[in-house]
């Protein structure tokens, strides 16, 4: 089983990216689940959501303690909060920045993906909404779901023209990624 977390601020999108990424997994025929984890924060307080992934039905009901992957859509998290606590050796995160992953406080042993997910959002999208890049640079940097899963998840939850960008926009994700998993 795989278990990814999902940290962000309240009103980044971190819940609906971690629906999108369980639905791309079922898609690949593969079982998931999706849930968050928040209180009475308002909007900007750090928020986390839990993803988990595997061939095999899912029968764990807690929060994600020792994740495969991490992602970060803040990248201010990284150094106002422990969100490295309890991320496995040889794990890997994906990074919403434009600064290159050993310029990050990730330290040794952990694989770093950096993709500029504002910058996409806002050429591609023409909003600052960064949850859907950041799924389509997590597909496309762990291999954990197909990308093309991911886009089909993204045109059935927004249907339309910002589907069609949104999903256009997994696509930006990945080739900012430069390597698929």
């Amino acid at each position: 089983m795989k278990e990814i977390r999902v940290h962000g601020r309240g009103g980044m999108g971190n819940v609906t990216a971690a629906e999108l990424l369980a639905e791309a997994a079922f898609a690949d025929g593969k079982y998931a689940q999706a849930f968050p984890f928040f209180g009475a924060e308002r909007q900007g307080a750090p928020v986390v959501a839990f993803v988990r992934i595997d061939e095999n039905p899912i029968r764990v009901r807690q929060q994600v303690y020792k994740p495969d992957y991490l992602i970060v859509q803040d990248v201010g998290l990284l150094y106002n909060a422990d969100i490295l606590k309890g991320l496995k050796p040889g794990g890997a995160l994906v990074v919403n920045t434009t600064r290159p992953g050993e310029e990050l406080p990730i330290g040794e042993g952990f694989k770093v993906y950096t993709v500029p997910a504002l910058k996409v959002a806002l050429e591609v999208i023409g909003r600052p909404i960064i949850n859907v890049v950041m799924v389509g640079a997590f597909a496309c940097a762990t291999g954990l779901v197909r990308l093309e899963s991911v886009t089909e998840a993204v045109k059935a939850r927004f249907p339309g023209e910002l589907g069609e960008k949104e999903a256009l926009a997994t696509l930006k994700a990945c080739e900012q990624i430069g390597e698929c998993g």
